[in-house]
């Protein structure tokens, strides 16, 4: 059992973590808001223990939970909802001591980053489509769509151009494009397709099974195939 100190001083740099994290979703980084997010979970048992018992505070969810959550399955962050599911299954006092059912939340979070999948995939094979005819075109529920279609608008993924009565729905990216990216770990530049950069990949140099950074493309890259 952690002591008083030792669970007050992990309550202050989560709280540290979340701001960073809030900061970067106000931003529009919102990977960034999502890896700062991450960072902060080995801290949130100790900050729930502290506020439990020494601030009375009751828990519905955990904020950089909720962050991860609403993000990175837009983002198609897997790896993240891959912590999460460690996170609950090692630390199971973070989901029994908060009123939501976070394992179920999270279930639902990735049925919407496989619903995001299908959309971009649409979407790369439709440009133009409309909002409106995205049940008729992937079934499911039209109000989820829009949701998803909103989310990416306003996260800059998507443009939803108007058309009578609805919308036209164009990426702001092409998933098959190839861009440059770097390993974090051994600083290799290669080029991929962006839809093979949605998951982590075996670096060809470092053997490293890492996320690859995407750069811009004035970068001169080797190819990573």
């Amino acid at each position: 059992m952690a002591t008083k100190a030792e669970c007050e001083a992990q309550q202050v740099q989560y709280y540290a973590l979340l701001r960073e994290a809030l900061a970067a979703e106000d931003a529009g980084r919102f990977r960034e808001a999502v890896e700062f997010a991450v960072a902060s979970w080995c801290f949130v048992d100790g900050m729930m223990q502290f506020e439990r018992k020494f601030e009375s505070r009751e828990f519905r969810s955990v904020e950089t939970i909720d962050l991860v959550l609403k993000n990175a399955p837009l983002l198609f962050h897997s790896s993240s909802l891959a912590e999460l599911a460690i996170l609950l299954r090692t630390q199971k006092r973070i989901d029994k001591n908060a009123s939501d059912d976070l394992a179920a939340r999270l279930g639902a979070a990735r049925l919407r980053m496989w619903d995001g999948h299908r959309l971009w995939s649409h979407l790369e094979q439709q440009p133009g489509a409309r909002q409106d005819e995205l049940r008729r075109c992937l079934g499911g529920d039209q109000d989820a769509w829009r949701s998803l279609a909103e989310a990416w608008d306003r996260m800059g993924i998507l443009e939803r151009t108007p058309d009578g009565g609805s919308y036209r729905l164009d990426l702001a990216t092409r998933l098959q494009a190839p861009a440059p990216a770097k390993c974090p770990c051994c600083g290799l530049v290669g080029r991929t397709t962006k839809s093979t950069l949605l998951e982590p990949l075996e670096c060809p140099k470092c053997h490293s099974h890492v996320e690859f950074v995407l750069l811009d493309d004035g970068v001169n890259p080797v190819s990573t195939r």
